[in-house]
């Protein structure tokens, strides 16, 4: 029988200076991840964006609970975004999405 997974969700907080695109965000956090842990541990965090304010400069994340400090430490390693001085934060790590918004003050 198959276990279900156990997800986890990362509230991240991007450190910019300029707005960070969608897509040039989650480029970085594949790139860490891949050249950190190679293809073999990218497909094993399963890193799936739920949620990301440009403005802002926050975001959540979704990742198996089992790889969430391998997550942390890719994040972690982000200097550059799209050859932009950047660096990524994990503020809080949730088991949902409501008790993360909830803990981080956002209510949308």
């Amino acid at each position: 029988m198959l276990k279900r997974m156990r997800r986890r969700y990362l509230g991240l907080a991007l450190d910019s200076e300029q707005p960070v695109p969608r897509e040039k965000f989650i480029d970085a956090a594949w790139a860490a991840i891949t050249r950190l842990y190679g293809e073999c541990g990218a497909s094993k965090a399963d890193l799936r964006l739920i949620d990301y304010d440009e403005e802002e400069g926050l975001a959540i994340v979704r990742t198996g609970h089992t790889e969430v400090e391998m997550v942390r430490a890719a994040l972690a390693t982000v200097t550059k975004i799209a050859d932009k001085p950047a660096a990524v934060h994990v503020q809080r790590v949730s088991g949902t999405i409501r008790a993360l918004k909830e803990k981080t003050g956002r209510r949308r």
